[in-house]
């Protein structure tokens, strides 16, 4: 079969990847654009195949104006589509909602379902990209001037390798696929296992403890714990949580590396280059910490108290998410419905799973079960193969370096670590999670892999090698979903068009060490989330935007007037006019 030739591939048709597709035709109407998925449903974590029954947003609709969400494209309105004010949008709403964007912007028709990439290899001479979608007698090529990888980093679910598992004779999988199993669970089950402490987790216990099943959850005794579970109010203000992290003051409050382009730097500088400032931000996390803790009522009940973060608020970022049960899911902890435990599993056997004596009681826990769900976290690394061998580190993708194992020990890793705890020195004071740990095995490469993402504002390559032909969208993790895709849609859309200024005048030399630089301060930043695997932030979403817009000469300050700048929350109504904005001044340059 003959290579089909196109001008534009999106890979990916969630929320980033029909975002970049939409922002690509709107400023390029003729451009020959396909979006490969490899689901046969557009929405990413909101495609049909995942929408189990009771999921929904952690973001609710209407907080402060009834007729705008913070979960909704800054273009694109989710009121019509009936979301009750102050509620948690359900998933079926969403998937309606982006299937809605896509089609009334004219992605939908380029979508090609059920196309799933393998690799991608780049051709050096034409600076083009020759894809192969499928395998075996099914596979099809593309060659394509621009590559635009919009899979994330929550599209490969990652399930560990247990010891017996081969002779479990139940249902095992990975939360992602609970849609495929909960109707049979939940008519037939009488008891089932959750392994792992995310938020999928608690949505899987909530799931069957609201429908009468009994529900053994099991927490690594050396894994990182439960994370952080907000009601949708903290603070003794009682403000709700995600406005609080899109308030410019309260951003104040956490370092960040690309903390100029809001235009406060000096204010950061105070807050955590001196003495009483540094005071003041762990007197606030300090409060912020204590308050969840105390709303969740962990010390409450013997049980409860299993489920307390060992992970410090100040060092979490997308890990911290959000209450969003209709009932109170600590009573099915306290009533036991859920029983915790705190071991690990050390091997399965029919029906049957055998849990670890952590504290040497001398008794062995053996649990009987009719499933085994999994919530053990996603594989970062693309799930693409990218030719040449070896040119991961090029494109800032995870791979594995043998030659220097620690990558603290790279020369530019080092000046970078300097440059960040100089900065910042409160982030030298790294909090041990958990001295026991040991990491999860999967039985794969991404056991191995010993290099984090390192994109060039979280997006390009760090390198003039590709020539600004591919670009990834969406390998981050926030909880600024929307108003992120918008933004970082439309850099990429410049970059890619050759339109971005900063890429033409910086050097190979300063765009390799700015990705460094914000690489590494992950790793600093959110050691107790994934800050150490990819971009992973909460309060510093707000001056990430205004670096990306800075970068597109398009005003970062949103608001009108100095207050409204730093008291009032941003959200996308904030962010609707960028895309014409940036035309706007590009016509003018012509």
């Amino acid at each position: 079969m003959a290579t089909e030739k196109v001008d534009v591939v999106v890979v990916g048709a969630g929320w980033y990847g029909l975002c970049a597709s939409k922002t690509y035709l709107q400023i390029n109407h003729e451009t020959n654009l396909v979006v490969l998925e490899e689901a046969s449903s557009a929405g990413g974590v909101w495609a049909k195949h995942r929408l189990y029954p009771g999921l929904k947003s952690n973001n609710q609709y209407g907080l402060y104006d009834p007729n705008i969400g913070t979960y909704e494209y800054p273009d694109f309105p989710m009121k019509p589509f009936g979301v009750t004010p102050g509620t948690h949008i359900p998933g079926e709403t969403i998937h309606e909602y982006l299937n809605a964007y896509a089609k009334k912007f004219n992605v939908y028709d380029k979508i090609r379902f059920n196309s799933r990439l393998s690799s991608a290899e780049y051709l050096a001479e034409s600076a083009q990209w020759l894809l192969t979608i499928g395998q075996g007698e099914a596979t099809k090529t593309i060659l394509t001037d621009k590559l635009i990888m919009a899979t994330g980093v929550t599209s490969e679910p990652f399930l560990p390798i247990l010891e017996g598992q081969e002779t479990f004779e139940r249902p095992l999988f990975h939360a992602k696929d609970l849609l495929q199993h909960s109707d049979e669970l939940l008519k037939n089950s009488k008891g089932v296992t959750v392994f792992g402490g995310s938020k999928s987790a608690w949505d899987a216990v909530y799931l069957f403890a609201s429908n009468g099943i009994k529900v053994n959850w099991v927490v690594r005794a050396k894994g990182t714990g439960f994370c952080w579970m907000s009601p949708p109010k903290v603070t003794p203000a009682k403000k709700w949580i995600e406005k609080l992290i899109t308030t410019r003051f309260l951003t104040w409050f956490s370092p960040c590396i690309w903390d100029g382009a809001d235009g406060y730097s000096g204010v950061r500088n105070f807050m955590h280059g001196t003495a009483l400032g540094r005071g003041i931000v762990d007197t606030f996390f300090g409060i912020l910490g204590s308050d969840v803790a105390a709303l969740n009522g962990y010390d409450n009940h013997p049980e409860t108290k299993k489920m307390k973060p060992l992970t410090e608020a100040f060092f979490i970022a997308s890990t911290l998410s959000i209450l969003n049960y209709p009932t109170d899911i600590f009573e099915y902890v306290r009533n036991g419905t859920v029983t915790v435990h705190i071991k690990d599993i050390v091997e399965l056997s029919a029906g049957k799973i055998h849990l670890s004596d952590p504290e040497n009681t001398g008794e062995n826990t053996v649990l009987e079960t009719d499933a085994l769900i999994c919530s053990t976290g996603w594989k970062y690394k693309p799930h693409v193969k990218f030719l040449p061998e070896g040119i991961e580190q090029d494109l800032g993708l995870p791979y594995v370096n043998k030659e220097i194992p620690d990558y603290a020990d790279e020369e530019i890793v080092k000046k970078a670590d300097a440059e960040i705890l100089k900065k910042y020195p409160r982030l030298a004071n790294q909090p041990t999670i958990n001295p026991n740990y040991e990491a999860l095995r999967g039985g794969s490469e991404h056991d191995e892999l010993n290099r984090p993402f390192r994109l060039w504002r979280l997006i390009a390559p760090p390198t003039k090698r590709f020539h600004n032909s591919i670009v990834f969208c969406g390998s981050l993790m926030n909880l600024d979903t929307s108003i992120t895709a918008h933004i970082q849609s439309l850099w990429a859309v410049a970059y890619l068009t050759n339109k971005l200024k900063p890429a033409e005048e910086k050097s190979e030399e300063d765009i390799k060490w700015e990705a460094t630089l914000w690489s590494r301060f992950g790793r600093w930043r959110t050691s107790g989330g994934f800050g150490r695997r990819y971009p992973d932030f909460v309060f510093d979403s707000i001056a990430y935007f205004s670096h990306l817009l800075k970068d597109l000469d398009v005003e970062p300050l949103r608001k009108a007037g100095i207050f409204s700048q730093v008291f009032y929350p941003y959200g996308p109504e904030d962010y609707t006019t960028v895309v014409d904005e940036w035309q706007e001044k590009e016509k003018n340059k012509a």
